[in-house]
């Protein structure tokens, strides 16, 4: 089985090309307490609970993110909590924001839930950075 699911991804990998990138998948029922620094896509329908810095973002319907987000394309279909940035937004019927949303465009199907603000950004405003925490090694 496991086999198979790797052969799979590598054919997928070829008949797209080596420079398309294959998402990272968060599936549902996996929690993850931590960070998340990326270059390509994350699709999560699990929980996750800490920071998420990446190109392209889809929170699944399913999925939970409590903390920040910065992403060139960020799609919601379940629940945000904590603030965003992106360029392109998609706000799908069935998503919850509670937080602040910073964008550059952005689209929002009628039943989206949100609790905050939708802030458009200049273009010419640089971007803020979200801070991640550094791991210290602890003294003996």
């Amino acid at each position: 089985m496991k086999l198979r699911r790797m052969l799979y991804l590598k054919i997928a990998r070829m008949s797209r090309g080596s420079n398309t990138p294959v998402p990272s998948i968060i599936s549902f029922g996996t929690k993850i307490k931590g960070n998340i620094l990326s270059g390509d896509i994350i699709h999560i329908d699990g929980s996750l609970e800490g920071n998420i810095v990446c190109e392209e973002l889809i929170i699944g319907s399913r999925g939970h993110v409590y903390g920040q987000v910065k992403a060139k394309n960020l799609s919601i279909y379940g629940l945000l909590q904590g603030s965003a940035e992106a360029e392109n937004v998609v706000l799908a019927k069935s998503s919850r924001i509670i937080g602040d949303i910073m964008h550059h465009s952005i689209a929002i199907e009628p039943g989206a839930f949100i609790d905050g603000h939708c802030i458009r950004a200049q273009k010419s405003e640089p971007a803020k950075t979200i801070s991640m925490p550094t791991k210290t090694k602890a003294s003996a």
